[in-house]
């Protein structure tokens, strides 16, 4: 009994462990997304964030500093991308793509430039997990979701931050206002360009944090192209949940629970190759199960101009 117990916290705790990225990057899409704006370049601010991270904090000695690095990098995509959907009046989609691309070609780049050489960057100082006294000694739930690293208690208390700001705060409604009737919310005399870029750039930061987690807390290195599809299934996340953050997280730990019970399979049952298929198989199902029942906000996607 001991053992099922505890090969099922072990699991719960994995599945929050990959789920983490997914919530941040799908929380930073939900902004994006209800001011009106498809980012599809999650991947991209993931990935460059995640590498500026690398190098604050190589640099500098200190983690937090890297922090800051990745911030600031996911920031600067991100309103490059706001920049070019917003006020060129770009396809967003193309420009998210664009995103994804500079970020990975990017960082291949920059990591010969400043490291000398591509595959892994030198290791970093990362997050340590954190126990929280007397809870992290609960039975299955104890070791899953109260003894893990900073970045994972951030996410938990983000995801009612995030319902609350885009819900029930005068921000919020001008946010999602803006993605369902920018006519109404110009008339109102609130801006639409500037609506969209604070939505892109939230999205840039929150993405920005998912990038730091790959990068500055399970690996403590960059390695390029780390994200391996991350951020598109934080999309279908995003969409499975309806764009809340609630429906998004819970749809973020289901693909992280079926990652985790991936490596729980013997290789051995099952072919590895189809075993690492799982998670975007599972993507590939939710978004054709729910995603045409999804109403997105009205407005996403289009160009607003002012009359």
């Amino acid at each position: 009994m001991e053992d099922l117990l505890g090969l099922v916290g072990s699991v719960l705790a994995s599945a929050i462990r990959y789920a983490t990225p997914l919530v941040f990057a799908a929380l930073g899409g939900l902004f994006s997304e209800r001011s009106g704006v498809v980012n599809i370049g999650l991947e991209g601010l993931m990935l460059i964030s995640a590498f500026t991270g690398v190098v604050g904090a190589y640099f500098s000695g200190n983690v937090l500093v890297g922090v800051l690095f990745a911030l600031a990098g996911g920031l600067l995509f991100a309103l490059i991308h706001a920049l070019m959907c917003v006020t060129f009046e770009a396809d967003q989609i193309i420009s998210g793509v664009a995103i994804n691309l500079l970020a990975l070609g990017g960082t291949g780049f920059l990591m010969v430039v400043i490291f000398g050489s591509g595959g892994t960057s030198p290791r970093i100082g990362g997050f340590d997990e954190f126990p929280i006294p007397l809870l992290s000694r609960i039975p299955i739930i104890g070791p899953a979701f109260f003894n893990q690293s900073p970045l994972i208690y951030l996410m938990f208390l983000l995801i009612p931050v995030v319902y609350f700001v885009v819900f029930r705060t005068p921000f919020g409604l001008r946010l999602r206002a803006t993605g369902e009737a920018p006519e109404a919310v110009d008339t109102a005399g609130v801006s639409v360009a500037r609506m969209r870029y604070y939505g892109v750039a939230l999205s840039g930061l929150l993405a920005a944090l998912g990038g730091v987690y790959f990068s500055m807390d399970q690996l403590s290195a960059f390695t390029e192209g780390m994200t391996v599809g991350t951020g598109f299934i934080a999309l279908a996340a995003l969409i499975s949940g309806r764009w809340n953050p609630i429906g998004a997280a819970v749809a973020a730990l289901v693909f992280g629970f079926a990652q985790a019970v991936t490596f729980r399979i013997a290789q051995d049952a099952i072919p590895l190759e189809f075993l690492q298929m799982l998670p975007y198989i599972l993507t590939i199902v939710v978004l054709a199960g729910f995603g045409g029942r999804a109403i997105a906000p009205a407005a996403i996607g289009k160009p607003y101009r002012k009359e």
